[in-house]
């Protein structure tokens, strides 16, 4: 039996205090707040993007694509959405629902904007034929796996994560049903990596890129302070394998610095306009 006092009205009303840490920049509307273009850089690519894990997904594909030796050089511009960058008008015009991680592709005769990051990967995968298989069985697998992960991230961030790390109070209910489904996530990659090398089979792929960020990362300890032991993320020891195993490689240490701006000064890459921009940094 629910002991809560809360009754929902019979119309729902807005209050600028609801929404916790983020409250500052979360309303139930669309559209800018203010006029700001944004920038451009010499590069054919650009990437408007926050170092979070759906801002990762891109800067982590363009630096394999560029480590494997493609012509992927790009501009990497942050995005403060704590500051409300997000809101405006230039990157609205780029994303309409006002989310990171946004590109312009400017490499053809009509200028492309790109939002959501499982758009931008398959775009730039099938731009540049890497990292995604043309055609058959191998495809579709990569595609499962992709989609697999945007539909289910939102429940480790804006449910597990945001319960157990941002709300402003400790509910047991919301944190207990998204610690569940988080870890039977989990439990769906672990197991899925007990077969294979990589999450869509033999080959390393877009798909690995979008799944690295949120659940390699968690595993690693690296994702909302002390989340690691509450989940008992060591019992997932072929996602662990996986998950070491995609943090060595080089674009995927330079990647996950790119438009970061916060913690060590060594991982912070806030903008991005050539390889320079990593000397002296933890890659």
């Amino acid at each position: 039996m629910s002991t809560s006092p809360y009754v929902p009205p019979k119309v729902w009303v807005w209050e600028a205090a609801n929404g916790g840490e983020f409250a500052n920049i979360n309303r139930p509307i669309a559209g800018a707040t203010h006029d700001k273009e944004l920038p451009r850089g010499a590069h054919k690519f650009q990437l408007y993007s926050l170092a979070t894990p759906n801002g990762q997904k891109v800067s982590i594909l363009f630096e394999e694509l560029l480590q494997a030796g493609f012509d992927a050089e790009y501009d990497a511009w942050l995005i403060n959405i704590g500051k409300g960058d997000q809101f405006g008008s230039g990157f609205v015009a780029v994303n309409p629902n006002s989310k990171i991680p946004a590109l312009l592709d400017l490499s053809g005769e009509t200028p492309l904007r790109l939002f959501e990051s499982g758009s931008i990967l398959v775009h730039l995968a099938e731009k540049f034929g890497a990292f995604l298989p043309a055609q058959g069985p191998e495809r579709t697998e990569v595609l499962n796996w992709l989609f697999w992960q945007m539909g289910s991230a939102p429940f480790v961030g804006g449910g597990f994560g945001h319960f157990f790390a941002y709300a402003p109070e400790k509910f047991e209910y919301p944190i207990n049903r998204y610690a569940m489904e988080t870890k039977r996530q989990l439990d769906v990659l672990d197991r899925r990596l007990a077969e294979v090398e990589y999450v869509a089979g033999a080959a390393y792929s877009i798909a690995d890129m979008a799944i690295w960020p949120w659940y390699g990362s968690m595993v690693l300890g690296r994702s909302y302070a002390n989340s690691a032991e509450f989940l008992d993320v060591g019992i997932y020891k072929n996602l662990k394998r996986w998950a070491e195993a995609i943090d060595a490689r080089p674009g995927v240490k330079r990647g996950r610095l790119v438009n970061r701006n916060w913690g060590d000064a060594a991982e912070q890459v806030p903008e991005r306009h050539s390889s320079a921009d990593f000397v002296g940094k933890s890659v």
